[in-house]
């Protein structure tokens, strides 16, 4: 049996002991519109529009979204031909093998691990802030971790989040969308009364210039700075790898994933370029490049619309949770996967009967999350979370190319169309943002995969061929 035969015996596996058909195609876009639209938003548009752009940060976001747009009709075509819960993981083992399926699976358990925990802890920061205005102020040892600045003894409310959305996951996979989606859609309904209400104090001055002109530097405004910006703000767009995760709990997921995907780029393109024009005609990109620039573009507009800045930082609390869930999602799915090719222990596939969840996966990753939001400052890893999703794109990538010359028979309900042109695009994008991280996130990177490959070694390699050995017999 060829690896591809195996990883399709496998999702069919996954379709029946999991809860197939628990998310239609509302609720798989809510799923990615939840990890995309997150804490880019409230964050990444004011750094974008004030260090490099200026007021074109909306042609940043209509470039970064083309680019996500190529690499998610990637996505789209892997995923309904290989409806898999292991995402690019399980991509990579249909068409590369083995080993570089751990290597993406290893790398991404850690994305995906800081990613949640990150969120976390950004979580944490709006809560306690919440709470603050709201005249109930927590110690600061059990808001903050124990190392970095301001140092604490636990950050409680990051663990508390990180519980309750494991919980959710823990509970049912219907239950948890379900929840998502009414998330989501309050945050979104909050975002789009922030772009309706915000157009009428839009001043035409702010606008002027429209684009800044280039002070020197590649990057420094101008043209370059567009781009530049373009490179920045594609990282709110990476989410969206999650979306494919759920392919083996979709209905009909040949149509279903492709549409999710694809509508969660529209959607966040389309959100993300009416939130910036908005912001930067509210308020003049100088004064953006802050932790909350929404709400400085509201505050820039006078007291009148303090009711908007307290309707924002409920959509700020509300959506971060989401978007940690869907990424614990993500993780979970991903880890029971590996564990089930034997890569990993057994227990960390095991699927609960009565919830039909994947119990051994979530706990692992509830626990995880719990040290590292709860007791690290996660900031100094951030950048792992880029390079892990980047390195993902390149392989989905590169795995359509690779099977449509090696396997052209294979049924595709969804095709790429101008495949080479659409792929390239995907992989170039992927490839020069990679270029632009910093030498000790590669080190960092380098030394996890260095211990992954000794538990490659020294368990995974055996137990998997093992495994799927039995897999052919049977």
């Amino acid at each position: 049996m060829s690896d591809l035969d195996a990883v399709l015996k496998q999702a069919e596996t996954d379709r029946e002991r999991l809860d197939s058909g628990a998310i239609g195609p509302f609720g798989l876009t809510a799923l990615g519109i939840a990890a995309v639209v997150g804490a880019g938003i409230f964050v990444t548009t004011g750094v974008a529009a004030s260090q490099y752009a200026g007021p074109a940060v909306v042609i940043s976001f209509v470039i970064a979204g083309f680019a996500a747009a190529a690499t998610s009709l990637c996505y789209a075509e892997m995923a309904a031909m290989i409806p898999a819960a292991g995402s690019t993981y399980s991509y990579a083992y249909a068409t590369f093998g083995m080993f570089l399926a751990w290597v993406i699976g290893w790398d991404l358990l850690l994305e995906y691990l800081f990613g949640a925990s990150t969120i976390a802890v950004g979580w944490s920061g709006y809560f306690v802030s919440a709470l603050d205005s709201a005249g109930i102020s927590l110690p600061q040892d059990l808001t903050a971790a124990p190392f970095g600045d301001n140092a604490g003894i636990v950050n409680l409310p990051a663990v508390f989040i990180v519980l309750a959305v494991c919980g959710l996951l823990a509970f049912g996979t219907r239950e948890s969308a379900r929840a998502n989606t009414v998330i989501v859609s309050l945050k979104i309904g909050i975002l789009v009364l922030f772009i309706a209400v915000g157009a009428w104090y839009i001043k035409d001055a702010n606008w002027d210039p429209f684009l800044p002109a280039n002070q020197g530097g590649f990057g420094e405004f101008g043209w370059s700075g567009v781009l530049r910006a373009a490179g920045v703000v594609f990282f709110a767009y990476i989410g969206f790898d999650a979306v494919s995760t759920a392919a083996a709990e979709v209905r009909d997921p040949k149509r279903t994933v492709p549409i999710g995907l694809l509508a969660t780029v529209i959607v966040s393109t389309t959100l993300y370029v009416a939130i910036a024009g908005v912001m930067t005609g509210m308020a003049s990109y100088k004064i953006l490049d802050v932790a909350d620039p929404l709400s400085a573009a509201v505050r820039a507009a006078g007291p009148s619309l303090d009711w908007l800045e307290a309707m924002l930082s409920i959509a700020a609390v509300v959506g971060l949770a989401a978007t940690a869930m869907v990424i614990f999602y993500g993780q979970t799915r991903i880890l029971m996967r590996m564990a089930s090719d034997g890569l990993l222990p057994d227990w960390m596939g095991k699927v609960s009967g009565k919830h039909q969840t994947p119990i051994g996966a979530t706990a692992v990753c509830a626990a995880g999350g719990v040290l590292c939001a709860g007791l690290l400052p996660i900031t100094a890893l951030a950048d792992l979370v880029s390079i892990g999703t980047l390195f993902a794109f390149i392989i989905v990538c590169s795995a359509v190319l690779v099977l449509r010359r090696k396997r052209p028979d294979l049924e595709r309900p969804f095709r790429v169309p101008a495949l080479p042109l659409v792929a390239g695009i995907g992989i170039a994008a992927a490839l020069g943002l990679i270029a632009t991280l910093p030498v000790t996130t590669w080190i960092r990177l380098i030394v996890w995969l260095l211990i992954g490959l000794v538990i490659y070694l020294s368990w995974g390699r055996a137990h998997s061929r093992a495994r799927m050995a039995s897999l052919s017999d049977g």
